[in-house]
């Protein structure tokens, strides 16, 4: 029996460009954190070795923080670690795998080059690492002319695609029956995010920390167990990560609407360890629509580790009881028939009148609550 953990997609060092900067402080510091947890799993699950398919870094040149870290983090741990390059991090000459096989500690081994390599008495690694982001050939084909002794477990370790989702020239694309082909035992992939199983003998372990709103992502690693050469493996998905990623789409029409979808989703989800990507769409009254958006600015927003929120199919049909509360006889309520005759246009002028007239309907909200307040 043999017994590891197969891991990809660390990225570590991913710059979240988008987030806020103290959003993207944390789900860095997530991505450093789970090395940590790889290690508890390993330590748990009886495994002594790490294969880490590819990706472990977001780049070529992470940074040196990042690096420091990572190592540190892995020597720490009881186990060994096994780091395959990737299509983020290629092994360049002289770039960071070079320094990694010089300054990484003994229990981290860089597969730099794509020669067999002996895990244990028991059975061997055949790398298969990138050394260019892309390549049009499948970097697993070199597992064919791999000779490893009689009655020893062949372990593939590789990072690409094994099906193209784009009209281009497919990159570092791998046949999905590569360990038939070449004799393996099992076959280890990085590059799809989501913990996928490819037949009996091949598996993506996914990321172990979610990172994306538009592809499955699972947050995990794989305990592999093999009994003996040539036998089946034995594969367990572990959860991992601390933050899960969830795109939303809330079909709303009013208030009431909201509170429905707002209590599912904290009943559903941790909140403090949820980045949601929410769009809002409907029809609703002005009042409506400036009540929901407070709602969900100051309140989901806050209570979440991150929200995209996108409220630009949520349109307002203001009503005579919205324009009652704005002047009811003054020059205000006048600009507002006016923002609302074209508002009731198309084009961008009508959506520009829109966003006015809101905009009109909350300074008048925000004057009222200043008068009550001062009263």
């Amino acid at each position: 029996m043999i017994r590891f953990i197969h891991t990809a997609d660390w990225q570590l060092g991913k710059p979240f460009g988008r987030m806020p900067d103290d959003v993207r402080t944390v789900l860095q510091e997530a991505r450093l954190d789970v090395i940590d947890a790889i290690s508890k799993l390993a330590a748990d699950k009886g495994a002594d070795d790490v294969l880490v398919a590819g990706d472990v870094f977001d780049a070529p040149e992470p940074g040196e923080r990042v690096v420091r870290q990572a190592l540190a983090r892995m020597q720490r741990a009881q186990c060994r670690w096994w780091l395959l390059p990737g299509n983020h991090d290629y092994a360049r000459a002289e770039g960071l795998w070079a320094r990694l096989s010089r300054d990484a500690p003994a229990n981290v081994r860089v597969l730099a080059e794509a020669l067999p390599v002996t895990l244990s008495e028991r059975a061997v690694i055949l790398p298969a690492p990138l050394l260019y982001r892309r390549t049009p050939d499948d970097p697993t084909a070199v597992f064919e002319s791999m000779t490893t002794p009689a009655g020893v477990h062949r372990i593939g370790l590789a990072h690409g695609p094994i099906q193209s989702f784009s009209s281009t020239a497919a990159m570092n694309l791998i046949l999905a029956d590569r360990a038939q082909r070449s004799g393996l035992d099992y076959l280890a992939l990085g590059d799809w995010h989501g913990f996928t199983q490819i037949g009996e003998r091949t598996a993506y372990s996914g990321t172990p920390e979610a990172d994306d709103f538009d592809r499955p992502v699972t947050g995990g690693a794989v305990l592999v167990e093999i009994a003996a050469p040539g036998a089946v493996p034995a594969l367990s998905h572990h959860p991992l990560g601390r933050f899960t990623w969830r795109n939303e789409a809330w079909p709303i029409d009013g208030v009431s609407g909201l509170e429905a979808k707002l209590r599912r989703l904290r009943a559903e989800a941790d909140l403090s360890r949820l980045v949601l990507r929410l769009k809002v769409s409907g029809i609703v009254s002005l009042a409506d629509r400036v009540t929901m958006r407070e709602r969900l600015e100051s309140e989901l927003g806050l209570e979440t580790r991150w929200l995209d929120l996108d409220l630009q199919d949520l349109f307002a049909k203001p009503t005579a009881d919205d324009l009652g509360d704005i002047d009811a006889h003054g020059v205000l309520r006048v600009a507002a028939e006016r923002l609302l005759a074209m508002a009731k246009g198309s084009g961008p002028e009508a959506q520009l009148a829109g966003a006015a007239l809101e905009r009109l309907f909350v300074e008048n909200l925000r004057a009222a609550r200043t008068v009550e307040a001062d009263a």
